[in-house]
């Protein structure tokens, strides 16, 4: 694990945006910047800003390769569930995958009843509800207890400022999103990747709580995995040696993920109306060690911190010299 003080000295030098003029068709999201090839291939370059409540929110050292490094560990350890986006690596936050017809639903996978988030099924539950994405989940439960079963809480795919929205799985086939079999198809890639990942990461001492995965099809019409898989972005971990005890006291508990920083902001404001205020500089390192504590746990290895006398652009822009066209 890297020292708060090497992480401290990396806040003025993250990279907040990667846009090369020299690469074609420049799309910037929430946390990534793409460019499509003419060949066919898409290079996603992870940046280390950091989105919450459909905003971008702050930048967090070294958040982009602990991202494109974690993806690259799960994308190895699954690809014999489901083919996936990836030709190659040039770059500690780069990946050059195919290009893909995306589908216009997130999947999203849970085990457990929590979450921050307009679209979690937990603030749904605690304010009344008991049929959520088409699953009816009984009487009594708490925050972050364990669900009767795996349940798939699908999401349309917002425009970048926008939001989510929660639908079910006869509405995704009923209003085209989907056909039956891409929807089956899905939901069963869906599932099995997240019990590949549940098991893995019980192994690491982990619990996989939540995850969403993107799918996409190709000029073959193949569904392929596609944007990121199992990342601390994308999924909550929490740590399993403290969470029965934690949940007993009615406590959180102890994550290596994004909803350290959700819960952070919600005890300051209402993210959906109010200003977000900064974030200090100590709470980005601590959210860096989370991260990078989570990559360090699920694949066994050090993390590799790059050379701080280079920025982290000009290595991204020396590694990709080769797709200049």
């Amino acid at each position: 694990m890297l020292s708060r003080d090497r992480l401290h000295a990396a806040i003025p030098n993250v990279l907040t945006e990667a846009h090369f003029p020299e690469l074609p068709n420049y799309y910037r999201g929430k946390v990534r910047e793409n460019y499509d090839l003419a060949d066919g291939r898409r290079i996603l370059i992870s940046t280390d800003r950091q989105s919450a409540f459909d905003q971008v929110l702050a930048a967090v050292p070294f958040k982009g390769q602990v991202l494109t490094q974690t993806a690259r560990h799960w994308f190895e350890a699954t690809a014999d569930i489901c083919p996936n986006h990836v030709l190659d690596y040039p770059d500690p936050n780069v990946v050059v995958g195919r290009r893909l017809s995306m589908m216009p639903v997130e999947m999203v996978v849970r085990d457990y009843l929590t979450g921050s988030t307009d679209t979690s099924i937990w603030p749904m539950y605690r304010d009344g509800a008991r049929t959520l994405y088409g699953e009816t989940l009984p009487d009594g439960l708490r925050k972050n207890d364990k669900l009767p079963g795996t349940i798939l809480t699908p999401t349309t795919k917002a425009a970048i400022g926008g939001h989510d929205a929660p639908i079910t799985p006869a509405e995704i086939v009923a209003s085209g999103l989907l056909t039956q079999p891409q929807w089956d198809k899905v939901a069963e890639l869906s599932l099995a990747l997240f019990a590949r990942g549940r098991d893995i990461a019980r192994a690491s001492g982990l619990i996989l709580v939540d995850t969403k995965f993107e799918f996409g099809v190709d000029e073959n019409g193949t569904i392929t995995l596609a944007d990121e898989i199992l990342t601390p972005d994308s999924s909550r971990y929490w740590l399993g040696a403290s969470y029965a005890a934690r949940h007993e006291k009615g406590e959180e508990p102890e994550s290596l993920d994004k909803e350290f920083l959700r819960l952070w902001i919600a005890e300051r404001c209402d993210p959906y109306h109010d200003p977000i205020p900064a974030i200090p500089d100590d709470t980005l390192v601590a959210f860096s060690q989370k991260y990078i504590s989570l990559f360090e746990t699920v694949t066994g290895k050090t993390f590799e911190a790059p050379d701080a006398d280079e920025p982290v652009k000009d290595r991204i822009r020396r590694n990709l010299v080769s797709y200049f066209g």
